[in-house]
């Protein structure tokens, strides 16, 4: 028959059961507790860049290239067709103003030179020549105006003479209109000696003055040929460095054609090229920043654009505000900013690849441990930070490296 349980037994299974349940439940507990922490996606800290918001002035820009040129350089050519007889100086020299740097071939200039001296000479003579020429014939005209004078002072003489005779009777008329017709010749033709004087003079003024224009001409002819013969010795007229001259002695140049290049090294240019997609938006007078390495910069401004796109890029030069800095250097590449917009005071975030370019954006934002994706609003883009319009506050520290295997998460420990 049935015996009824002990009552110690029955309570020990019930004290199991109950020690189950309570284990149960803890586990349970524990597995709600700690359990999203354990199977939570975590990255290391070390996997990661981030960057903390904070307060200061921003600025919109347009990135470009640019290369650090002299801001002046000479180009000497050759004034003359000439063969180079020696380099004096390479590539690389320091000049200074009157030294030579290549020498050529002048006897052809001189020659010219010779001949323009010439042909001064024999100016100079036939000025000489028509100056005495002139005079004598001059001088000749007068003897002969002052003989025709005294001959019509005779004449007018007699005529008076002549008709106190023909009152008294003693001579005819004919003889009075004879005397008179004498004197009105002797009047003529010592006005036609003062015409031809005048007129004399005139020529000679007229030649004279046709000589002297002459004579200016040879003289602007001989100067052109001087100043080629001291062209074609291809001297600097400024202090600088050779950056080129012609490879080759005994060679041949044409008029024209480019002898040397003498460089300004104390002062500095950046010749800049951007996408012609910007050209509405470039204009003179734009603040610029030109970096230089990764951490020095200097300022400037557009001061030429080109007129011409060439395969749709658009060049333009900046002129530095420090065209001396030791920074400087030739031919050096530099990264050139063009400012187009400015705000003293925002919310900036340094750029990366989880924060590029405006418009609304998901960010993770670290708290604590934990980075929740949070949206939020960008606004200005300057060559390396980015405005917060809107989603974080000066001091918030986001992730700025790539999160492409980690945006579809809402939060991620980080470790």
């Amino acid at each position: 028959m049935d015996r009824e349980i002990d009552s110690k037994i029955s309570r020990a299974k019930w004290i199991r059961r109950f020690a189950m349940i309570a284990a149960l439940i803890l586990i349970i507990a524990a597995i709600t507790i700690w359990g999203p922490g354990w199977i939570r996606p975590s990255v290391h800290r070390s996997r990661i860049r981030t960057a903390r918001v904070d307060l200061g002035p921003i600025q919109t820009s347009i990135t470009s290239t640019g290369t650090v040129v002299p801001e002046f350089e000479q180009v000497i050519s050759s004034p003359i067709d000439a063969r180079v007889i020696r380099i004096l100086k390479r590539p690389g020299d320091s000049l200074s103003i009157g030294m030579p740097i290549v020498e050529l071939d002048v006897s052809a200039s001189r020659l010219v030179l010779e001949k323009a001296d010439q042909s001064i000479s024999l100016k100079q003579n036939q000025q000489a020549r028509n100056r005495l020429e002139l005079s004598q014939s001059l001088i000749r005209l007068q003897s002969q105006m002052e003989i025709k004078r005294l001959e019509l002072q005779s004449l007018e003489a007699r005529v008076g003479q002549n008709q106190k005779l023909f009152d008294d009777g003693l001579v005819s008329e004919d003889d009075v209109r004879r005397a008179e017709l004498e004197a009105n010749k002797a009047r003529t033709e010592l006005k036609q000696l003062k015409d031809s004087i005048e007129n004399s003079e005139l020529t000679a003024k007229a030649q004279l003055e046709g000589l002297a224009m002459e004579m200016a001409i040879l003289q602007k002819e001989r100067a052109a040929a001087e100043r080629e013969l001291n062209l074609a010795t291809a001297k600097s007229d400024r202090n600088g460095v050779l950056t080129w001259v012609v490879a080759e002695e005994g060679s041949t140049l044409r008029k024209g054609d480019i002898i040397a290049r003498i460089a300004d090294l104390r002062s500095f240019r950046v010749d800049a090229t951007v996408s012609d997609v910007h050209a509405g938006m470039l204009k003179a007078g734009m603040p610029a920043e030109v970096k230089i390495g990764d951490t020095a910069s200097l300022t400037g401004r557009i001061d030429t654009i080109l007129p011409t796109i060439e395969n749709g890029i658009m060049a333009f030069q900046i002129g530095l505000d420090d065209k001396t800095s030791h920074l400087l250097r030739s031919n050096l590449r530099v990264d050139v900013l063009i400012i187009t917009g400015r705000k003293e005071t925002a919310l900036r975030l340094k750029k990366g690849p989880a924060l590029m370019g405006g418009g609304t954006r998901e960010a993770f934002v670290i708290r604590g441990n934990v980075a929740v994706r949070t949206p939020v609003r960008l606004g200005l883009a300057s060559f390396d930070t980015v405005e917060v319009e809107q989603g974080l506050m000066d001091g918030d520290e986001a992730i700025i490296s790539d999160v492409s295997d980690i945006e579809h998460l809402k939060e991620v420990s980080i470790k």
